[in-house]
């Protein structure tokens, strides 16, 4: 029997009759838009400032998957003010809203966007996750999809900043977590169904196992952090994250943007996906790093396994 949004305390939520909820909130407008084009930026990296990626055009990109700088304590934070860094939180999330424009713009009707994103301080915490959700649902009019917990440690790993230890006087809480905020362009399903793809030349092709789409589909990921050490980036994030997003969300052969590039993790999880990717970062060092990350990976496929 299905139940209903008053009946609290059910066990589950297959059958669960969610309308009377839905109804207290205006129903969110939904695109029929089905244009999409094809991304002639495709399988490049380019540095340049993502708030006017130019090159890549319109409705080409089927997902974007980044990790922001964060706003303070990282190296290449140093210089809040100078350059391409905000000088204040405010401007970071201008910043950061109009990067997700130009995300919007490029993404093909139904197409995703995946930010991760830490948490900010303890005196006072800031839900960096929250701000983000306000300029991609309510400044941009993306239609929210949920949020994934990125668990990075088990037990008591993690954060070492204790407040007053054994204390009730301060305790901080410690961080094993940050987020995954995602959303769609216009619409929840992807433009133009797969059989009506195949005859147009567009990818149509899901790659993810039923094993993985089923951890894929939970709310939490536990997943390792990356060696900013052997990366050679202050804050890399691992492969393995963008890599189930983009099979959870892509089609073989579509085109992946990460327009906060860092040491290049989305691009070389795209491209061992069998997808193709374009990168933006301001930062020459870092293109460099992720194109020779890249060209690693193709020479890891290419080299012929031990014993053929």
């Amino acid at each position: 029997m299905a139940t209903r949004t008053r009946s609290f305390g059910t066990g589950n939520r297959e059958s669960h009759d969610a309308s009377a909820f839905y109804d207290r909130f205006v129903a969110p407008e939904l695109s029929d838009d089905e244009t999409v084009n094809s991304c002639a930026a495709a399988d490049t990296l380019v540095c340049a400032d993502a708030r006017a990626m130019a090159g890549v055009d319109d409705n080409s990109v089927a997902l974007v998957v980044t990790s922001p700088p964060y706003f303070a304590g990282k190296e290449y934070e140093e210089a809040l003010g100078e350059g391409h860094v905000p000088g204040s939180y405010l401007e970071y999330l201008t910043m950061l809203r109009d990067v997700f424009a130009e995300c919007r713009r490029v993404l093909e009707p139904g197409g995703r966007i995946a930010v991760n994103v830490a948490n900010l301080g303890r005196k006072p915490y800031r839900s960096l996750a929250g701000d983000v959700t306000t300029i991609l649902q309510d400044d941009l009019g993306l239609l929210l999809r949920g949020e994934i917990i990125w668990k990075k440690a088990k037990g008591a790993a993690g954060s070492c900043a204790f407040g007053s230890f054994q204390k009730a006087s301060n305790p901080v809480l410690r961080d094993l977590t940050e987020r995954v905020v995602v959303a769609s362009k216009g619409r929840f399903g992807r433009a133009i169904e797969p059989k009506r793809r195949v005859a147009m030349g567009l990818p149509h092709v899901s790659t993810i196992s039923k094993e993985e789409f089923l951890a894929a589909t939970l709310d939490v990921w536990e997943i390792r952090p990356e060696s900013a050490r052997r990366v050679g980036h202050p804050a890399p994030f691992p492969v393995e994250l963008p890599q189930r997003l983009i099979r959870l969300y892509t089609y073989l052969g579509d085109v992946v943007l990460d327009p906060f590039l860092g040491s290049g993790s989305t691009a070389v999880a795209a491209a061992q996906a069998d997808r193709r990717y374009v990168g933006y970062d301001t930062d020459p060092e870092y293109i460099a790093l992720a194109e020779r990350r890249l060209a690693d990976e193709a020479d890891a496929e290419e080299a012929p396994s031990i014993g053929a």
